[in-house]
């Protein structure tokens, strides 16, 4: 299982091509059969080796007792000419019987050889020219052993031979014409028709390169893009309780050479350039860096960065710089896309997978929940709504009770998403906790708490914000001022707002900042340590 795996990861990263993986689960397949094979095998020989034994000892025992009774012999005499006898009989009886009866279990089993057992015998024989010429010497060499049958010996030496030759030769030949039919120029083929429904399918995360990022994928003797990108899937699913589908790395050739393409269900979710070789400097507080090399801007965040050789990584982190390879670059930006996309790749299939998985101590509320309150689909709308804001859903029995308490009065599909985040509120606070231990808050006021609150039109499903847009603008001008402010005293706050407009004012927000979390009043957990920053 473990090899198997090994060839779909392979598979998925891009490394092979479908031909090479078929291929390779062909050779696992055969491996597991001649075990398999080789397991049956001892069976079938065991009974006769245990036969072998019995009639070894009747042959002393018995041998003993007539030369006693029959021959008048002495006890010594008679065990020691028995013994001798019965060694001879094993010689010539025992020994080839033995190997007469593991090659039948052989062929009996076949290997898992595809055909008819004469074939793959005739196949596996011819197969190996050396192995022939070895037992065509070994058998010359018997013919002149004393009380050998030389002329036996000989012939059937240069038979052997012969046949090696033979074999060996056709195999050269072999050789020979496919180096030839490698080397002519190939006849236009036909194209072959594939049903249209092979079209239709699509990739949910694709990686394409240009040539020159290609030793980052075959690179043997660093942290390889593809494991960073099977580390990056480990730790998406333990932040977020999901595991994302593979990622699939191919060449593309319209690309610049040193240029990278994320796709998320074949839509451009991220573009970018790294320099295979050469170290990623940045300033995390968005300075300006003083330090030779190729100016850019980091493709994740679009923080100024520099591009420097491997020489100067010890004078960038004395001047408390990052400094990142390019795989890491690419696996960064691909880390930020997937987290902003990661509620479309929450599919049905993905959402039962996961009400599957649940523990069986909580299968009871899945059964009572689902179908008879909210179908597979609600839940999936939940979930995609709160992956949507970066909240993980790895806490699934907390969230299915937060939608079985309130889906029998809640209104609207968001409704029930509040409530299930005020039941998350200790994991919400924790996940914005600063390294210090406090939750940093920009308030919302009390007069944009007004504002919003009457903007809000319509009922239920249809309940929507119609605000002008002066004063959209003037909003977001005072939230970006603010909170550029808090980052440039190194705080990342989150937004605090009443529960009834958290999510319009979280859809207003996350056009311009959707790294910026928004809170309602209900989420704070009263653990938390709250610092506010001020107001907006």
């Amino acid at each position: 299982p473990g090899k198997q795996m090994a060839v779909d990861a392979d598979l998925s990263s891009g490394l092979i091509n479908e031909d090479q993986a078929r291929e390779r689960r062909k050779q696992l397949e055969e491996e597991a059969n001649f075990y398999g094979a080789m397991d049956g095998a001892s069976k079938f020989v065991r009974g006769d080796a245990i036969a072998g034994l019995i009639i070894t000892v009747i042959n002393v025992i018995g041998g003993i007792i007539i030369g006693v009774l029959q021959k008048n012999m002495e006890i010594a005499d008679a065990a020691h000419a028995y013994t001798v006898l019965t060694i001879g009989d094993g010689l010539v009886s025992q020994l080839p019987a033995l190997m007469v009866s593991t090659a039948a279990g052989l062929m009996v089993s076949k290997a898992g050889v595809e055909g008819s057992a004469d074939k793959a015998m005739g196949a596996q024989l011819t197969g190996y020219p050396q192995a022939i010429g070895m037992a065509a010497f070994v058998m010359g060499l018997m013919a002149f052993l004393p009380g050998m049958p030389t002329l036996i010996f000989l012939a059937l030496a240069a038979g052997m031979g012969v046949l090696a030759y033979v074999t060996a030769q056709a195999q050269e030949n072999k050789r020979q014409d496919d180096a030839r039919a490698a080397a002519a120029p190939q006849e236009a083929k036909p194209p072959t028709d594939e049903p249209i429904s092979t079209a239709l399918a699509i990739d949910h995360l694709k990686l394409e390169v240009g040539y020159g990022l290609l030793p980052l994928i075959n690179d043997q003797r660093g942290y390889r893009l593809p494991d960073q990108i099977k580390a990056l899937r480990r730790q998406l699913a333990s932040e977020l309780g999901f595991v994302m589908p593979s990622v699939r790395i191919v060449d593309n050739m319209s690309l610049g050479a040193n240029e990278y393409l994320i796709r998320i269900k074949e839509v451009q979710a991220g573009r970018g350039e790294v320099l295979p070789g050469k170290l990623l400097a940045m300033d995390p507080r968005g300075i300006a860096i003083d330090l030779p090399g190729k100016p850019t801007r980091e493709p994740a965040f679009g923080l100024p960065a520099m591009w420097i050789e491997e020489v100067l990584r010890d004078e960038a982190n004395f001047r408390g710089l990052t400094v990142v390879d390019a795989a890491t670059v690419v696996t960064t930006h691909l880390t930020e896309a997937l987290k902003e996309n990661m509620a479309e790749l929450l599919s049905f299939a993905e959402t039962k997978k996961l009400l599957d998985d649940l523990p069986a101590e909580q299968k009871k509320l899945t059964e009572d929940l689902i179908p008879s309150q909210i179908t597979i689909t609600g839940v999936q709308r939940v979930l995609q709504t709160l992956l949507a804001e970066r909240v993980s859903i790895r806490d699934l029995p907390t969230i299915l009770e937060g939608i079985a308490e309130t889906v029998g009065r809640a209104v609207t599909a968001q409704n029930i998403v509040e409530h299930v985040r005020m039941r998350l509120a200790r994991q919400i606070c924790a996940a914005n906790t600063a390294p210090a231990g406090h939750l940093p808050l920009v308030a919302l006021s009390p007069a944009w708490e007004q504002a919003f609150a009457e903007s809000m039109v319509g009922q239920g499903e249809e309940r929507q914000l119609a605000m002008a847009p002066s004063r959209l603008q003037d909003f977001i001008t005072a939230v970006r001022q603010k909170f550029d402010a808090a980052a440039n005293e190194g705080e990342i706050p989150v937004l605090l707002t009443s529960p009834s407009i958290r999510a319009p004012v979280r859809s207003i927000v996350e056009r311009f900042r959707p790294q910026t979390v928004v809170m309602s009043q209900a989420e704070i957990h009263p653990s938390a340590r709250l610092r506010t920053l001020g107001q907006v």
